[in-house]
């Protein structure tokens, strides 16, 4: 069953490139969790600051959610992925598929 990713912005305008930029680490997200079933993303701008949100939720898990602040908004995303990323290697849960490290792990 393929992910549904769901790109917005908020407040401001998006170009392309950055729209691509948020489905390929979307993917990353996929190929990390055991059964995604959608990922959201948010981008909004507070106080003059650009910021990104994830929202990840796997098959029959928790809605995870992280959110990032940057410079630009493609730091925000890197930054939002990063901390989705440490919750989903989390110790002591079972988010993390069991499988041998890829070249994913070091993007």
């Amino acid at each position: 069953m393929p992910v549904t990713v769901t790109v917005t912005a908020r407040h401001c305008e998006l170009p392309e490139q950055l729209r691509e930029r948020a489905h390929e680490i979307a993917g990353r997200l996929e190929l990390r969790a055991g059964r995604p079933a959608e990922v959201g993303i948010l981008f909004d701008v507070e106080a003059g600051v650009p910021t990104a949100e994830l929202r990840f939720r796997a098959a029959g898990e928790e809605l995870l959610i992280a959110a990032g602040r940057g410079d630009d908004h493609r730091s925000a995303l890197d930054q939002a992925e990063g901390r989705l990323r440490r919750q989903l290697e989390k110790p002591g849960t079972r988010r993390l598929r069991n499988r041998k490290p890829t070249e994913l792990d070091n993007a």
